[in-house]
C-alpha cells in the first residue's frame, strides 16, 4: 500500500510540475505572443485582415488573397497559463535593420549580403548597397506564424524585385538639366542624384507588406549606386563635360539676364525723363486755358507781360517791319 501512495505522490509530482509549473510562461517587453490550442490558434471571432486599417495598401485582386484571421496577441507581461495541449509562438516586435543585399535562405548570396546587382535602363550592371529597417506587425501575427514559411525571405525578395524594376526603368524627373543627361543615356548619373525619390518610391510600393506577409517595413535607405569599374572613368569625364556645359549655360543666362535688367531700366529712366519734360508743358497748357476762360482780356495781358519779361533779358531785340 505504501509502495502505491509513493506511485501516486511521485506520479501527481510530476504531473504538477510536468503541466502545471512548466505551462506558465512570461513575454518580454519588446515581444508578442500567439497561443494554439490543438494547434490552431486563438482567433478574435470570424475578423479577419481585411476588417482591419492593415489591408488598405492592398490592391483590389490581393484583397482576395491575403486574407488572414485575426488572432488573439498576448501582451508583454505575465506569468501566463498554458494547457499541455497548447503551445505559445513568440517574436520580437523590436525594429531590425539588414543589408538589403540580405538573403535569409542563402546568406551567402549577393556577395555575402553586401552588395546587390541590378541592370539600369542603358543595359550597366550596378552595384546597390543600403540598409531596411523592418519590424514584426502585430496586428498581422497569422501571417508571421503561420501564413508565410520565411516571411522575412518573401519581404526581401518582394522588395528586391520591386528595387530591380524601379531602377531598370527609371527615368530622372523632367528638366532643362536632365534633359542633356537623358540624350547621354547617363542614368546612373540620374539615380544618383534622385536617390530621395528612389528610396520614397520604394516605401510606397512596399507598404502592403504587412498585409501580405505580417511585416512592417519602416525606412529603406539605398546608400550607393556603383557603376561597372570598367566605366567607371567614362562616367567621370561625361559628368566633367556635363558640369563644364551647366557652367557655361548658367553664365549664359546670368549674362543675358543681365543684360535684360539694363534694358529694363534704361526704359524705366527714357519714360521718367519723357514724362519730366512733358509735365511742365501740361501745367503750362492748363494754366492758360484758365487765364483764357477769366476774360477775353487776360491771355492777351499775360502774353503781354511775358514778352516785356523777354525783351527786359534780350540784348538784343529783331522786330518785323509791318509796312
Amino acid at each position: 500500500m505504501g509502495i502505491f501512495a509513493g506511485i501516486v505522490f511521485g506520479f501527481i509530482a510530476w504531473f504538477i510540475v510536468r503541466y502545471l509549473v512548466a505551462g506558465l510562461f512570461t513575454v518580454q517587453q519588446n515581444e508578442r505572443a500567439v497561443k494554439t490550442s490543438f494547434g490552431r490558434a486563438l482567433r478574435i471571432g470570424n475578423a479577419t485582415t481585411l476588417d482591419d486599417p492593415i489591408s488598405e495598401t492592398l490592391a483590389a485582386e490581393e484583397r482576395e488573397r491575403y486574407v488572414f484571421p485575426q488572432v488573439r496577441v498576448i501582451p508583454p507581461g505575465g506569468p501566463y497559463f498554458k494547457w499541455p495541449w497548447e503551445r505559445v509562438y513568440k517574436v520580437s516586435v523590436a525594429v531590425n535593420t539588414v543589408s538589403m543585399a540580405y538573403d535569409p535562405e542563402v546568406p551567402s548570396a549577393n556577395e555575402g549580403g553586401s552588395r546587390l546587382n541590378a541592370v539600369t535602363k542603358d543595359h550597366l550592371d550596378t552595384g546597390l548597397t543600403g540598409q531596411i529597417r523592418f519590424r514584426v506587425s502585430e496586428r498581422n501575427l497569422y501571417a508571421w506564424f503561420f501564413g508565410v514559411r520565411n516571411p522575412l525571405a518573401h519581404v526581401m525578395g518582394y522588395f528586391i524585385s520591386v528595387l530591380r524594376e524601379r531602377i531598370a526603368n527609371f527615368e530622372a524627373p523632367g528638366g532643362a538639366e536632365t534633359s542633356v543627361a537623358a540624350a547621354a543615356g547617363i542614368s546612373i548619373n540620374d539615380l544618383r542624384k534622385n536617390l530621395s525619390s528612389l528610396n520614397d518610391h520604394m516605401e510606397r510600393e512596399c507598404a502592403s507588406a504587412a498585409a501580405r506577409y505580417g511585416v512592417y517595413l519602416d525606412a529603406s535607405l539605398i546608400t550607393g549606386i556603383d557603376p561597372p569599374g570598367e566605366v567607371e572613368s567614362a562616367l567621370a569625364a561625361i559628368n566633367t563635360a556635363h558640369n563644364q556645359v551647366s557652367s557655361d549655360i548658367s553664365v549664359a543666362q546670368a549674362h543675358a539676364d543681365q543684360r535684360i535688367v539694363q534694358s529694363r531700366r534704361a526704359v524705366e529712366i527714357e519714360t521718367l525723363n519723357a514724362h519730366a519734360e512733358v509735365e511742365p508743358l501740361l501745367a503750362m497748357a492748363e494754366q492758360l486755358e484758365t487765364l483764357r476762360a477769366s476774360g477775353p482780356d487776360v491771355l492777351a495781358a499775360y502774353r503781354r507781360n511775358v514778352r516785356l519779361k523777354l525783351y527786359s533779358k534780350a540784348n538784343h531785340v529783331i522786330l518785323e517791319d509791318t509796312k
